[in-house]
């Protein structure tokens, strides 16, 4: 299946806190949506890999997004080398898609950074046809994405361009509380925690509150890229112009 955008994550919930709007969007438009996890989150405080499994697909239905896999990294200890870039390659070349979502280039947990740069190495180097995968026994095709860019997250970062989510900013937080044992609920699924409490969802809303107001929307999320592209409506110029 080839998606027009493909999201990865470090984690099970980043897509959903930071562009799952965004998604939405799309995915609304009719374009095919992907969401790949590095990690089962396995070190988080709360919850376990099994629940967070069944929570991401729930988020997934949700959004109703094309498909999603986890690649099993290492939490916390996952790295940008070769071994790590290759199996992001074969799954770029996998799906072949227009953009890819990446975490946010610093942030207040260091899995996101380094799965900044190891999305954009793995982009890159997924052109490069000397550079060979397999997938079911079979020589993949060299693939690089027409945008990479970044997604906001903890840290108040400056975006280059934000995508109104107005629309679908209900979706978003319906996909975000699909994971109980991390955030705000009534479970008691373990010690409280820093994402764990009512107020970070408050926050969460008025970030997106605030970057809508900026265009002047409802609400709104950010995005980073090197291109310094501004006030894109949505990603249909970038993907397929035939669907527009």
């Amino acid at each position: 299946m080839k998606l027009d955008i493909l999201a990865i994550a470090a984690h099970p919930d980043d897509i959903e806190l930071s562009c799952s709007g965004t998604l939405a969007l799309h995915q609304q438009k009719g374009y095919k949506i992907g969401i790949v996890d590095l990690t089962a989150g396995e070190l988080g405080s709360r919850g376990t890999p099994q629940t967070r499994k069944t929570e991401a697909e729930e988020a997934s239905r949700i959004l109703k997004i094309d498909v999603r896999e986890n690649l099993g990294f290492r939490d916390g200890f996952f790295q940008n080398d070769e071994t790590h870039q290759k199996t992001l390659i074969q799954i770029i070349r996998k799906y072949q898609p227009d953009i890819v979502l990446a975490n946010a280039p610093t942030d207040r947990h260091p899995d996101h950074g380094r799965a900044a740069l190891l999305v954009r190495d793995a982009c890159f180097y997924s052109g490069l046809v000397k550079i060979e995968t397999e997938f079911e026994g079979k020589l993949q095709a060299a693939w690089r994405p027409k945008k990479v860019f970044n997604y906001i997250q903890d840290q108040d970062i400056e975006p280059d361009f934000i995508i109104d989510i107005s629309e679908t900013f209900h979706i978003k937080m319906d996909s975000i509380k699909a994971f109980t044992t991390q955030f705000y609920s009534d479970s008691k699924d373990g010690p409280m925690t820093y994402i764990s409490s009512q107020g970070f969802l408050d926050t969460l809303e008025f970030r997106n509150r605030v970057l809508g107001k900026r265009i002047g929307v409802k609400y709104g999320e950010g995005f980073i890229t090197p291109q310094h592209e501004v006030g894109l409506r949505d990603f249909s110029a970038i993907i397929m112009p035939s669907k527009v």
